[in-house]
């Protein structure tokens, strides 16, 4: 923790490679789906997780950042490596971590040595397959050192513009990166101009390409209790009758998309020309995405959202709307300083009878005085509550929704940013850990 955050980026593979050189190659030692996109890379890495597993191969899931423990990026068999594993692993490497930066004048970063933790120890369980979410961008995320058999792109949008590009075209152009040459890329439904970029990269390495809404997609859905029936289109066959306990359509979307991620895995030598139903039926039914419209509290609903930018809290609202009927909602939002806070709030609004502003746990988290000022533009000064603190936002907005005492009609939306939704979850569940204050990127 005390290296380079990973909001600090060097677009160099350089330094991680020569430390995957001095560790003997780890990542070559299993196959590989590398996943990258704006919105829905860790629901979709989890659902690919949980069909592989379901077709009993061991895997190795990569993701990032955190919501309450460090040692949920690196994952086996489903669950984090322990406590004693992280910290063996971390052990492991460090004299080739020390030879690496006594050779370059920039020292590995935090993200980099994650990355590499996380790669040594699959090759060290080991799996069979890992599944690995970018961290940011494609093209010189350290994650790129491998050449995955398939690369999943999830919706592309406007996001960490600082870092990437200010253009859809741009962040495609840095996220289409990890197509690599004879490998299938699995494109969720993409904006035109993020498509042709697409495109033009799987021509060039000569990658064969799966496009949802052509090759692949969702059929038909049902609003079920706890979440959704489906009928998906696969690349080798239809499912039918597929509960997914998560809201909203963008996660049947998601699902779509780790069917066919995981069907163009499997090679038609693997067995039936298409997955079995019972299996995808089964391994969808049992997935779970922490942090992502997760009922953390009932009566009232409290829901923990890790929406942060403005098309991902767009696709939060529509699932809330679609989902829920509430009567009396409210919002406890606390932002990053460095997010489109206006393009954030502004899809809230329709749906908040009232919001909390506050802080998180990061020290990137923007000032509440700053973001009620922001709020109070976009909602009107007498819908815009202050708490300096997230426990006394939540006992705020509890206590807000519960005014109109309409029994099951008030709820509480906490949201804004991947470290509200894990210091939500820790004063909910006191999962063990820590708040995640140390997850830079989101």
């Amino acid at each position: 923790m005390a290296r380079a955050g990973e909001s600090l980026i060097h677009p160099t593979l350089d330094r991680i490679r020569a430390l995957m050189d001095l560790l003997g190659e780890p990542q070559r030692n299993y196959r590989t789906i590398h996943v990258t996109g704006t919105n829905g890379k860790t629901s979709t890495a989890r659902m690919i997780d949980a069909l592989l597993r379901e077709r009993h191969l061991r895997v190795g899931r990569y993701t990032s950042p955190h919501l309450t423990t460090i040692r949920e990026r690196i994952v086996i068999d489903g669950e984090p490596i322990s406590e004693q594993r992280f910290v063996e692993t971390y052990t492991d490497i460090l004299p080739y971590v020390e030879m690496v930066d006594a050779g370059n004048e920039v020292p590995l970063s935090f993200f980099e040595i994650l990355t590499a933790m996380a790669y040594a120890a699959f090759a060290d369980a080991p799996v069979d397959v890992a599944v690995i979410e970018v961290g940011l961008g494609g093209t010189w995320d350290a994650t790129n050192v491998i050449d995955a058999d398939v690369a999943v792109i999830t919706p592309i949008g406007l996001d960490h513009t600082d870092y990437l590009s200010d253009t859809v075209e741009g962040i495609a152009e840095e996220k289409s990166g990890i197509i690599k040459p004879g490998s299938v890329a699995v494109l969720a439904q993409q904006q035109v101009a993020a498509a042709e970029v697409l495109l033009r990269r799987a021509v060039e390495v000569d990658a064969r390409v799966a496009r949802e809404g052509m090759e692949f997609g969702v059929v038909h859905r049902d609003i079920a209790v706890g979440g959704q029936q489906l009928d998906l289109k696969g690349l080798r066959g239809s499912y039918e009758g597929v509960f997914l306990p998560l809201f909203g359509e963008h996660q049947a979307n998601n699902a779509a998309v780790a069917v066919a991620a995981v069907e163009a895995f499997a090679a038609p030598s693997d067995g039936d020309e298409q997955l079995d139903t019972e299996l995808v039926r089964a391994a969808l039914g049992g997935v779970s995405s922490p942090g992502r419209l997760e009922v953390v509290r009932r009566s009232p609903t409290v829901l923990v959202d890790a929406a942060h930018n403005p098309a991902g809290m767009a696709a939060t609202v529509r699932a809330v709307e679609e989902a829920f009927t509430f009567t009396r909602l409210v919002g406890v939002v606390a932002i990053m300083a460095d997010k489109d806070i206006e393009g954030i709030l502004g899809p809230l609004e329709p749906v908040l009878s009232e919001v909390v502003v506050t802080r998180n746990s990061s020290p990137r988290s923007l000032a509440p005085e700053e973001l009620k000022q922001l709020a109070e533009e976009v909602f009107g000064a007498e819908r815009v509550h202050l708490a300096g603190r997230l426990d006394d936002a939540i006992d705020l907005a509890v206590t807000l929704a519960e005014q109109t005492g309409e029994f099951g009609g008030a709820g509480v939306l906490i949201t804004g940013s991947v470290v509200t939704a894990g210091d939500a979850q820790h004063l909910f569940k006191g999962a063990s850990g820590g708040p995640s204050a140390s997850s830079e990127r989101q």
